[in-house]
């Protein structure tokens, strides 16, 4: 089998699905890796990289899909909403794509996918379990945002953030909160820790006080209990608005005594649960900085602007998304081994083999034989579930 490696198309995009490394791994599986000249080059990797670990290399992206048996990228259609649908009418039926497909998003897009006839796996969905978890491309994407989340707050924020004893007085530590204490907020409080500031977090799951004070964090904690806080996957649930009203009131000190807010509240599927108001940024120091991981979904901030940097009540602002691209080289190494273990659990004797009892397949399983097929994006997208007969082939 053939697995190809396009070139990302979605602009300012500089990850490349897999890198030189797992090249070697995926050849002894039986697989023909085949790479669009120059994939990997913003990522650090030139073309004679991956020519030596056993690589082909391919001319253009139309030959990429016209011969491959597997497509692997970073974002596929669904999660470029930009240039994605290019890809469309090179996909064939009975190919298989795999990467970041955004399952939870529009019907519409999961549909024309579908139309196409290609066996999709979305790597959101891999499932949170111990034995998935070399495969957990989210979190690997989480784990790079929560880091750099912090290093963009530090070069936008007028102050340092260690505390420093010098001849022209001592200088206190900054005070960085997040908001959101998964695998990107975890992250973002180990790596401002690091840097010497006093971090503090909050989060909506009990479960995440431990994890936080493990990483010398302080976990705020506010006398409101949510319901049913986290699914049987691990990730937050949605909450009604009377308690994000509850805990916008309750935050609102944390916050205006920080000099760093960094929000990473994020709900699968959902539009991401404003937790800062107009009201609260104003009330922080000028020169701070909020710094909006949920951007995307819609922003936890109420002034947040998808895509930006603004400034308001001299508030620094930060929507950007997308944010792992500005890592690409270790962003990328990250999301090659994902991938590549995934795909060695998919591909036995040379063949892709998918097994609807191993929930690894059952649960990225997106689209197959011109059908969304996943049982839980069918639930979430209002579709009927369907007959064993036209479920997994």
């Amino acid at each position: 089998m053939i697995l190809g490696v396009p070139k990302e198309n979605y602009p300012g995009e500089r990850r490349v699905a897999i890198v030189p490394a797992v090249v070697p791994a995926l050849t002894k599986a039986g697989l023909e890796v085949l790479v669009e000249a120059g994939a990997g080059l913003e990522a650090g990797h030139p073309d004679q990289d991956y020519t030596a670990k056993g690589a082909k290399l391919a001319v253009d992206r139309a030959e990429i899909f016209r011969t491959a048996d597997i497509v692997a990228q970073v974002l596929c259609f669904g999660s470029n909403d930009l240039t994605g649908k290019a890809d469309l009418p090179l996909l064939r039926s009975g190919q298989a794509i795999v990467g970041f497909l955004r399952p939870m998003g529009k019907l519409g897009e999961l549909q024309e996918l579908a139309k196409t006839g290609v066996t999709s796996f979305a790597v959101e969905l891999m499932p949170r379990t111990t034995r998935a978890q070399s495969m957990d491309a989210l979190s690997s994407m989480g784990t790079i945002c929560g880091y750099k989340a912090v290093i963009m707050a530090a070069d936008a924020l007028p102050r340092i953030f260690p505390m420093l004893t010098t001849a022209a007085g001592t200088i206190t530590p900054g005070r960085v909160l997040i908001i959101g204490a998964g695998v990107a907020g975890l992250q973002a409080i180990a790596t401002a820790r690091r840097l010497g500031a006093v971090a503090s977090a909050y989060d909506m799951r009990p479960a995440a006080k431990e994890q936080v004070q493990s990483l010398g964090g302080r976990f705020v904690e506010l006398p409101i209990e949510a319901k049913d806080a986290q699914d049987a996957r691990g990730y937050a649930t949605a909450q009604g608005e009377e308690f994000y009203k509850k805990q916008r009131e309750l935050l609102g000190g944390a916050v205006a005594a920080s000099d760093v807010v960094i929000t990473a509240a994020v709900i699968p599927g959902k539009k991401s649960p404003v937790l800062v108001t107009a009201d609260m940024v104003a009330r922080m120091a000028p020169g701070s900085v909020i710094v909006d991981l949920a951007a995307e979904r819609g922003g936890n901030c109420e002034l947040t602007q998808a895509g930006k940097t603004v400034k308001e009540h001299g508030v620094t602002i930060i929507g950007q998304f997308n944010i792992a691209t500005n890592v690409p080289y270790h962003a990328s190494q990250m999301y090659a081994k994902n991938l590549s273990a995934f795909l060695l659990n998919l591909v036995k004797d040379g063949k892709l083999q998918i097994n609807e009892k191993d929930e690894i397949h059952r649960e990225t399983l997106l689209t197959q034989g011109g059908e969304i097929v996943n049982a839980r994006v069918r639930e979430f997208v209002g579709l009927k579930p369907l007959t064993a007969e036209a479920g997994v082939k």
